[in-house]
């Protein structure tokens, strides 16, 4: 220990430094979990293990120049993120620094210490007062409401936990997050002032009055999703796949097409090229909703590869706080984690650093309940102020060799319900999505079930199971083909495999490109799905009058109905019609 140095100046400095983790000696002044301050350049930091004779932090920043001797300064309050308007449309780093404004001031890279306002102290916002002087109020009660983009409206909430009544209400007008709106005096006597803003520990959940039911879906208008595989609006589903399978462009294209109100995208530990690209993307893309720019009901937070490791954890802890605060004032929130991976990969180099008994393929022990925590943040809640609002939680998965059975994926699989495995040769096959449809699964069906009932129509999950069936009646025959060829199938087999090709192309496949076929809405995947089961029927009974299947092959049928998802426009969903007059006069002809 730097005896002197820490006697003089009567406080805790730096025993040793390991990469991102430094330790203090012999010191009782720190608490589990309490931000820190470390060294001249006061460099964010977490406690992260306290013994009698050590405390252990890890550093978000990068340790290049610190050295032992250097003070650390204790804070008294958890790593928390500042939660008020001018959130959406910004870009942020995993501890909430905006990158743009640190750029204006220092260029492309983050200097050490760098401490800039997460969120614009001077912009002045238009506020308009719900409140008035002697009413009673509560954690969640909504007490100002600010136009934060044309798109959504901040309502600025009581803090959780804090109860009382309201002692004087500023007029309405243009304020800066910082300014007092509405004075409340607590249940002890005791004043708060109540700004635009407010602080959250990173860690630790939002409250909320009840988890609802699952009982929605998150529609996507991608067939492979919505249809086969979907997730519920608060629930929770996980992309795994090998590098170039499209993991990040299935998330830009759920990110673009959802009808979730905000979307929150972390880029966790991915290439700094990736993320440049899903920034300019983001800020080029047109809701199609309301034809407004898409940025203003989204937020993104970039940690990229190069940036300092222990910083991944809390990127992901910060994406799912945000998503919550949204969550509370009543909306539906999307949040896209691109990859757990990658912060699993942080945790396993912090956990070597700090010599803890590594488990399987070197992660630490408590790699399960770190996901879990983060998983089951997400739901669909009633929040304190009596909205509803969910929470959607996409996270990919970057199983190296594309081994499904690494320790990532295996526990990841325990705690989502929707499981969307990327298939390498569906990838190179130009297949898109690559969502192996036997891989995957989605437990949400029967929780959605009455929805799309009731919302699209009761054939949705009956023609659902027909195509289900049809999958994998192929995968079944698929075996005899590979090992003596089509043509020892009999005719019903053959029309099988040849249906299920039309399932394939026609239906899972989609092309991001097309104007018509980016986005489907589920009005049109039913359409689509009567069409192929009626051909599988009709065809069906040609087969079994003893027809051979060359013949309604050569007729192009099959072609035509692969080609619906072009030559049906989106708004003109009467054309289906014309397929099942085409299909009875196709099948009537056959000899």
């Amino acid at each position: 220990m730097w005896k002197g140095e820490r006697d003089m100046n009567n406080q805790d400095v730096i025993y040793s430094i390991n990469g991102p983790v430094v330790t203090v000696k012999n010191s009782d002044t720190f608490s589990m979990q309490e931000m820190v301050y470390v060294g001249h350049a006061r460099l964010m930091s977490e406690v992260i293990s306290i013994s009698k004779e050590k405390t252990v932090i890890q550093v978000y920043e990068s340790t290049t120049g610190l050295r032992p001797g250097e003070p650390v300064y204790p804070t008294g309050q958890p790593i928390s993120v500042t939660l008020g308007p001018g959130i959406l449309r910004n870009i942020f780093d995993g501890v909430e620094r905006p990158l743009e404004e640190i750029a204006k001031e220092s260029g492309a890279f983050i200097p050490t210490g760098s401490h800039v306002e997460p969120l614009d102290t001077q912009k002045l916002w238009d506020v308009t007062l719900c409140v008035k002087e002697g009413d009673q109020v509560e954690g969640g009660d909504v007490y100002a409401t600010v136009p934060e983009t044309d798109l959504i409206t901040h309502k600025c909430m009581v803090p959780p936990y804090v109860k009382g009544t309201i002692k004087e209400v500023k007029e309405n007008g243009q304020y800066r997050i910082n300014d007092t709106v509405v004075v409340l005096t607590l249940e002890d006597g005791t004043d708060l002032n109540l700004t635009l803003c407010q602080k959250w520990a990173i860690k630790q959940p939002r409250p909320v009055k009840k988890r609802l039911p699952i009982s929605m879906p998150l529609v996507t208008g991608q067939r492979v999703i919505d249809t086969l595989f979907p997730i519920a609006k608060g629930g929770t589903a996980a992309i795994p796949g090998g590098f170039g399978t499209g993991k990040t462009m299935t998330q830009h294209q759920l990110a673009k097409w959802c009808d979730a109100d905000i979307i929150v995208y972390v880029g966790c530990g991915e290439r700094g090229n990736e993320m440049t690209q899903v920034l300019e993307e983001f800020r080029e893309l047109i809701d199609p909703k309301s034809n407004k720019p898409l940025v203003d009901r989204t937020v993104l937070i970039a940690n990229t590869s190069n940036m300092p490791v222990a910083a991944r954890e809390a990127s992901i802890y910060t994406g799912v706080t945000l998503a919550e605060y949204y969550r509370d004032m009543g909306y539906h929130v999307a949040i896209m984690a691109d990859s757990t991976s990658r912060w699993a990969e942080a945790l396993r180099e912090i956990s070597g650093r700090l010599e803890e008994m590594p488990a399987e393929e070197g992660f630490p022990a408590y790699l399960p309940s770190r996901l879990s925590q983060f998983y089951e943040r997400a739901g669909y809640m009633e929040n304190l102020n009596d909205t509803k609002g969910s929470v959607s939680i996409i996270g990919a998965v970057s199983p190296q060799g594309s081994d499904f059975s690494e320790p990532v994926t295996q526990n990841t699989k325990r705690f989502v319900r929707t499981f969307w495995a990327l298939d390498k040769a569906l990838a190179y096959a130009r297949h898109y999505f690559a969502i192996n449809w036997n891989q995957s699964y989605s437990e949400y069906i029967p929780d959605l079930e009455r929805w799309y009932s009731k919302n699209v129509g009761p054939k949705f999950m009956q023609d659902r199971q027909a195509l289900s069936s049809i999958l994998a009646e192929e995968n079944k025959l698929q075996e005899i083909v590979q090992l003596m060829g089509s043509d020892v199938l009999p005719d019903d087999q053959k029309l099988t495999m040849e249906i299920a090709r039309v399932v394939r192309v026609g239906y899972l496949q989609q092309n991001a490109f097309h104007k018509d076929d980016t986005y489907v809405p589920l009005e049109k995947q039913l359409k689509m799905m009567e069409v192929i089961v009626y051909l599988y029927k009709k065809c069906q009974e040609v087969v079994m009058d003893g027809k051979p299947i060359r013949q309604l092959i050569e007729t192009g049928i099959f072609d035509d109905v692969v080609k619906i998802k072009y030559d049906v426009p989106n708004d003109h969903l009467e054309l289906f019609d014309d397929y099942y007059k085409k299909i009875d006069a196709v099948c009537a002809s056959i000899d």
